[in-house]
């Protein structure tokens, strides 16, 4: 069974920056095919961004390209996102996610409990 813990999220003013960090325990972490997710209050979880298991190619939502960055660091079993340029609308709760061991990006199997990223105007 996998387990995901993140941890980073903060308060932070418009413009400002967070790293997200997931850690990952109870199996390959260098198989699984990782992303983050986010939910503000009163909306739906909505993808922020996803990376393979084989590193590669990553993805981001409209929303964040150009600003946001993730990575992994198979040999400490982590996740990470980096975020740059923050603004009042990012605010939610951020949560990564594990499919399972070499499967494509398309299904989220694991769920972290998440971490709040408050932004201020």
């Amino acid at each position: 069974q996998v387990q995901l813990v993140e941890s980073g999220g903060g308060l932070v003013q418009a413009g400002g920056s967070l790293r997200l960090s997931c850690a990952a325990s109870g199996g390959t972490f260098s198989s699984y095919p990782m992303a983050w997710f986010r939910q503000a209050p009163g909306k739906e979880r909505e993808f922020v961004s996803a990376i393979p298991w084989s590193g590669g190619h990553t993805y981001y939502a409209d929303s964040v390209k150009g600003r946001f960055t993730i990575s992994r660091d198979n040999a400490k079993n982590t996740l990470y996102l980096q975020m740059n340029s923050l603004q009042p609308e990012d605010t939610a709760s951020y949560y990564c996610a594990a499919g399972r061991a070499y499967t494509d990006l398309r299904s989220w199997t694991y769920w972290g409990q998440g971490t709040q990223v408050t932004v201020s105007s």
